[in-house]
């Protein structure tokens, strides 16, 4: 669902550039889309993609939810290519068997993947207290770096946002469920949930504006399951994975899974979703604000957090600049 609205987002989006006269501010494209229904479309799509993801959070693992979310690039890449004009390529197609066979080899190899189980708050909290000292110094090494690492180190820092964002969303479910509207207000998760979602949006924003689009896109697509795994393993009081034979399992997942995102996110199709009409890698140059373009259209393959409205085009990344 996520992929669909992006999808239908972009097309949106695309569609009112080409007919805009002017080139439009990052508001001037907003106030467009919210007229048009192929973007609304969009909205309600990812709606229904968020319930969908905060049902499997409730009744599953989130190391299981979050990896197989992982899929959403290899959905963006197949959509992206309906109505114009090209077609998936054989890249996509490893990458798509790489990342499928990762998520194989971790559902099917029993222990590989952590099991549900009750939430440890005060871990919890630990937890997030490490992960923003960790985003602090990732936001504060890509300051000082080149392109390249600045949309990797960035890209990363959103992922592990998303991940946090994916644990607040399975605490407050629970909390509306079991306790009520009453009590979910007066209790942290939700508000956390808030802030968690809103710095995963910017730190994305920025991760594909600061660089190359593959970077960000590697470096967010694959912190984000890994750190949910960890949540599930340290937080949630799943089974330690400690046989050989299941941490032969975990380790070829993670293999699996790392070449076939890098494989997706320099796919060309990823490159030119967002731009009809450019040339190709191969063509002509393309600089850090097509990577950005680019990296709007296919958002919804970072995560399930970042809301719709940024997906469609990196208009807002200017603002970032």
């Amino acid at each position: 669902m996520f992929a669909i609205a992006a999808a239908c987002q972009q097309r949106a989006a695309s569609r009112l550039e080409r007919e805009s006269p002017v080139r439009l501010s990052a508001f001037g494209l907003f106030g467009g889309l919210v007229r048009d229904r192929l973007w609304l479309a969009g909205w309600a799509a990812n709606l229904s993609g968020f319930m969908a993801q905060a049902t499997a959070l409730h009744f599953g693992s989130i190391a299981v939810v979050q990896a197989l979310l992982v899929t959403q690039l290899l959905f963006a890449i197949v959509l992206g290519t309906i109505g114009t004009g090209r077609s998936v390529t054989a890249r996509d197609v490893i990458g798509g068997i790489s990342v499928s066979g990762g998520l194989a080899v971790l559902l099917s190899v029993r222990g590989a993947a952590p099991g549900t189980g009750s939430p440890d708050r005060g871990r919890l909290l630990l937890a997030f207290l490490a992960g923003a000292v960790v985003i602090f110094f990732l936001v504060s090494a890509a300051a000082m770096r080149g392109p390249v690492a600045r949309a990797a180190l960035l890209g990363a820092a959103s992922g592990l946002c998303f991940a946090a964002t994916a644990v607040l969303i399975k605490l407050t479910t629970d909390n509306l469920l079991n306790r009520g509207v009453a009590a979910t207000a007066v209790d942290w998760p939700g508000y956390g949930l808030a802030v968690t979602a809103a710095t995963g949006l910017l730190l994305g924003q920025q991760a594909f504006a600061a660089g190359p689009l593959p970077a960000a896109l590697t470096a967010m697509n694959m912190t984000n399951p890994v750190v949910s795994y960890l949540f599930a393993v340290l937080a949630f009081h799943a089974a330690v994975p400690a046989s050989p034979a299941v941490l032969a399992a975990v380790a070829g997942t993670c293999v699996l899974m790392a070449v076939g995102v890098t494989v997706l996110a320099h796919s060309p199709s990823v490159r030119l979703a967002a731009v009809p009409g450019r040339p190709d890698e191969t063509g002509a140059e393309t600089d850090a604000e097509t990577d950005a373009e680019a990296g709007a259209a296919t958002g919804a393959a970072t995560g399930a957090e970042v809301p719709v409205w940024s997906r469609p085009r990196m208009a807002f990344s200017r603002m970032w600049r």
